[in-house]
């Protein structure tokens, strides 16, 4: 590739990186608002733990209509 080329994707490389950095920051500061304590971290772990908690409700779900054959 020319230089020139490769100089127009780095810049908007960089500048893509300036924005998603921005938003980044944004959420950062809406969770911690909203009473996240680690931000985006805990917010994370918390998603993680209702899709888990959602995911094993979905089981005893199936579980419950669908009982064992017994012999």
């Amino acid at each position: 590739m020319k230089d020139k080329t490769l100089l127009k994707k780095l810049a908007k490389l960089e500048t893509l990186n300036d924005q998603l950095s921005a938003e980044i920051s944004y959420l950062e500061k809406l969770t911690r608002a909203l009473g996240f304590a680690d931000g985006l971290k805990t917010l994370k772990a918390a998603a993680i733990e209702m899709l888990e908690i959602e995911q094993k409700k979905g089981v005893k779900s199936e579980d419950e209509a669908n009982p064992p054959l017994s012999n």
